[in-house]
Protein backbone atom coordinates (compact mmCIF):
# COMPACT_ATOMS: atom_id res chain seq x y z
CA UNK A 1 0.00 0.00 0.00
CA UNK A 2 1.61 3.34 -0.44
CA UNK A 3 -0.05 5.84 2.00
CA UNK A 4 1.63 8.54 1.16
CA UNK A 5 0.45 8.75 -2.42
CA UNK A 6 -3.01 8.15 -1.08
CA UNK A 7 -3.09 10.31 1.39
CA UNK A 8 -1.89 13.16 -0.45
CA UNK A 9 -4.15 11.79 -3.78
CA UNK A 10 -6.36 14.75 -3.94
CA UNK A 11 -3.24 16.85 -4.68
CA UNK A 12 -2.58 17.73 -8.52
CA UNK A 13 1.18 16.86 -7.73
CA UNK A 14 3.75 16.32 -10.70
CA UNK A 15 5.61 12.65 -10.34
CA UNK A 16 8.59 14.63 -9.27
CA UNK A 17 6.79 16.64 -6.26
CA UNK A 18 5.20 13.68 -4.79
CA UNK A 19 8.60 11.61 -5.24
CA UNK A 20 9.72 14.52 -2.94
CA UNK A 21 6.50 14.44 -0.69
CA UNK A 22 7.50 10.73 -0.28
CA UNK A 23 11.63 11.02 0.21
CA UNK A 24 10.88 13.32 3.67
CA UNK A 25 8.38 10.86 5.09
CA UNK A 26 9.99 7.81 7.08
CA UNK A 27 8.45 4.66 8.01
CA UNK A 28 8.76 3.58 12.13
CA UNK A 29 6.77 1.24 14.31
CA UNK A 30 5.73 2.32 17.90
CA UNK A 31 5.16 -0.69 20.23
CA UNK A 32 1.31 -0.12 22.28
CA UNK A 33 2.47 2.21 25.40
CA UNK A 34 5.15 3.92 24.18
CA UNK A 35 5.01 7.47 23.98
CA UNK A 36 5.45 9.45 20.51
CA UNK A 37 5.58 12.70 22.34
CA UNK A 38 6.01 13.68 25.93
CA UNK A 39 5.05 16.73 28.13
CA UNK A 40 8.11 18.88 27.87
CA UNK A 41 9.52 17.99 24.57
CA UNK A 42 9.01 20.03 21.23
CA UNK A 43 7.03 18.51 18.26
CA UNK A 44 9.51 18.09 15.77
CA UNK A 45 7.77 15.84 13.37
CA UNK A 46 4.16 15.31 12.60
CA UNK A 47 3.11 11.46 11.28
CA UNK A 48 0.53 9.78 9.31
CA UNK A 49 -1.01 6.53 10.67
CA UNK A 50 -0.69 3.71 8.19
CA UNK A 51 -2.31 1.50 11.03
CA UNK A 52 -2.68 1.64 14.53
CA UNK A 53 -4.12 3.60 17.36
CA UNK A 54 -2.88 6.76 19.30
CA UNK A 55 -4.09 8.86 22.10
CA UNK A 56 -3.62 12.24 23.12
CA UNK A 57 -3.87 13.15 26.90
CA UNK A 58 -2.64 15.72 29.21
CA UNK A 59 -3.24 16.45 32.99
CA UNK A 60 -5.39 18.42 35.15
CA UNK A 61 -4.80 21.13 37.88
CA UNK A 62 -5.20 17.60 40.06
CA UNK A 63 -3.29 15.93 38.24
CA UNK A 64 -5.78 13.52 36.24
CA UNK A 65 -5.27 12.35 33.02
CA UNK A 66 -7.32 13.77 30.20
CA UNK A 67 -7.50 11.83 26.88
CA UNK A 68 -8.01 15.15 24.47
CA UNK A 69 -8.02 12.80 20.95
CA UNK A 70 -7.61 9.53 19.36
CA UNK A 71 -5.93 9.40 15.94
CA UNK A 72 -6.22 6.02 14.16
CA UNK A 73 -5.79 5.03 10.12
CA UNK A 74 -4.89 7.56 7.92
CA UNK A 75 -5.04 10.28 10.10
CA UNK A 76 -2.57 12.96 10.87
CA UNK A 77 -0.73 12.95 14.45
CA UNK A 78 0.31 16.34 15.21
CA UNK A 79 0.78 18.50 18.49
CA UNK A 80 -0.11 21.62 16.71
CA UNK A 81 0.75 24.05 18.62
CA UNK A 82 4.40 23.23 19.54
CA UNK A 83 4.79 21.93 16.01
CA UNK A 84 4.05 25.18 14.88
CA UNK A 85 5.30 27.78 17.46
CA UNK A 86 8.57 25.69 17.82
CA UNK A 87 7.52 25.59 21.92
CA UNK A 88 7.76 22.42 24.60
CA UNK A 89 4.18 20.50 24.57
CA UNK A 90 2.23 20.20 27.87
CA UNK A 91 0.53 17.16 26.28
CA UNK A 92 1.45 13.05 25.86
CA UNK A 93 1.10 11.38 22.44
CA UNK A 94 1.18 7.37 23.38
CA UNK A 95 0.29 4.35 20.95
CA UNK A 96 -2.64 2.42 22.06
CA UNK A 97 -1.80 -0.45 19.83
CA UNK A 98 1.46 -0.97 17.81
CA UNK A 99 0.97 2.08 15.28
CA UNK A 100 3.03 2.42 11.84
CA UNK A 101 3.64 5.58 11.51
CA UNK A 102 5.08 7.58 8.72
CA UNK A 103 7.28 10.53 10.27
CA UNK A 104 7.54 13.95 8.34
CA UNK A 105 10.21 16.07 10.47
CA UNK A 106 9.47 19.68 10.69
CA UNK A 107 12.38 20.91 8.79
CA UNK A 108 11.22 18.91 5.96
CA UNK A 109 7.21 20.17 6.26
CA UNK A 110 8.78 23.59 6.40
CA UNK A 111 10.85 22.67 3.25
CA UNK A 112 7.85 21.25 0.89
CA UNK A 113 5.75 23.71 2.04
CA UNK A 114 7.75 26.53 0.57
CA UNK A 115 8.75 24.51 -2.57
CA UNK A 116 5.61 22.79 -3.60
CA UNK A 117 1.93 25.33 -3.91
CA UNK A 118 0.06 22.13 -3.79
CA UNK A 119 1.52 20.68 -0.49
CA UNK A 120 0.94 24.30 1.35
CA UNK A 121 -2.85 24.10 0.14
CA UNK A 122 -3.25 20.86 1.12
CA UNK A 123 -1.50 22.27 5.02
CA UNK A 124 -4.33 25.38 5.02
CA UNK A 125 -6.90 23.09 4.21
CA UNK A 126 -5.73 20.75 6.20
CA UNK A 127 -5.63 23.46 9.35
CA UNK A 128 -9.24 24.49 8.52
CA UNK A 129 -10.53 21.22 8.63
CA UNK A 130 -8.76 20.35 12.05
CA UNK A 131 -10.09 23.91 12.92
CA UNK A 132 -13.52 23.13 12.62
CA UNK A 133 -13.15 19.83 14.03
CA UNK A 134 -12.21 21.49 17.20
CA UNK A 135 -14.47 24.02 17.34
CA UNK A 136 -17.54 21.27 16.95
CA UNK A 137 -15.97 19.28 19.73
CA UNK A 138 -16.16 22.02 22.07
CA UNK A 139 -19.87 23.09 21.43
CA UNK A 140 -20.78 19.37 21.45
CA UNK A 141 -19.22 19.27 24.74
CA UNK A 142 -21.25 22.07 26.30
CA UNK A 143 -24.82 21.42 23.82
CA UNK A 144 -25.02 17.80 23.82
CA UNK A 145 -25.37 14.67 26.33
CA UNK A 146 -22.82 12.17 26.94
CA UNK A 147 -24.89 9.50 25.19
CA UNK A 148 -25.22 11.53 21.83
CA UNK A 149 -20.85 12.26 21.93
CA UNK A 150 -20.58 8.58 22.76
CA UNK A 151 -22.92 7.37 20.00
CA UNK A 152 -21.27 10.14 17.02
CA UNK A 153 -17.69 8.84 18.33
CA UNK A 154 -18.95 4.92 17.85
CA UNK A 155 -19.84 6.18 14.70
CA UNK A 156 -17.04 8.06 13.71
CA UNK A 157 -14.28 6.07 15.65
CA UNK A 158 -15.56 2.11 15.81
CA UNK A 159 -11.72 0.97 16.16
CA UNK A 160 -12.18 3.15 19.67
CA UNK A 161 -14.92 0.37 20.83
CA UNK A 162 -12.56 -2.49 20.08
CA UNK A 163 -9.08 -0.85 21.05
CA UNK A 164 -9.30 1.71 23.39
CA UNK A 165 -9.23 1.40 27.31
CA UNK A 166 -12.99 2.99 28.40
CA UNK A 167 -11.42 4.92 31.15
CA UNK A 168 -9.85 7.09 27.94
CA UNK A 169 -12.83 7.23 26.23
CA UNK A 170 -15.15 7.88 29.15
CA UNK A 171 -12.41 11.02 29.79
CA UNK A 172 -12.30 12.16 26.07
CA UNK A 173 -16.08 12.26 26.43
CA UNK A 174 -15.85 14.43 29.24
CA UNK A 175 -17.47 11.48 32.03
CA UNK A 176 -16.76 9.02 34.51
CA UNK A 177 -16.35 5.00 33.65
CA UNK A 178 -19.20 5.04 35.88
CA UNK A 179 -21.47 6.82 33.40
CA UNK A 180 -19.92 5.37 30.32
CA UNK A 181 -20.74 2.05 31.44
CA UNK A 182 -24.75 3.28 32.31
CA UNK A 183 -24.80 4.87 28.48
CA UNK A 184 -23.23 1.93 26.86
CA UNK A 185 -26.01 -0.45 29.28
CA UNK A 186 -28.82 1.84 27.93
CA UNK A 187 -27.44 1.94 24.53
CA UNK A 188 -27.30 -1.95 24.60
CA UNK A 189 -30.88 -2.25 25.78
CA UNK A 190 -32.86 -0.04 23.89
CA UNK A 191 -31.44 -1.75 20.34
Amino acid sequence: MDLIGTFYRDLALRPDELNAIKEKHQAITVKKGEFILTKGQVANAYYLIEYGLTRSFLHDYEGNEVTIDFCCDHEVVIEVASFFQRSPTVENIQALTETKLWKIRFDDFQELFHQIPEFREWGRSWMAKELVHTKNRAVAMITEPATTRYLRLIKEKPILIQQAPLKHIASYLGITDTSLSRIRKEIVHSS
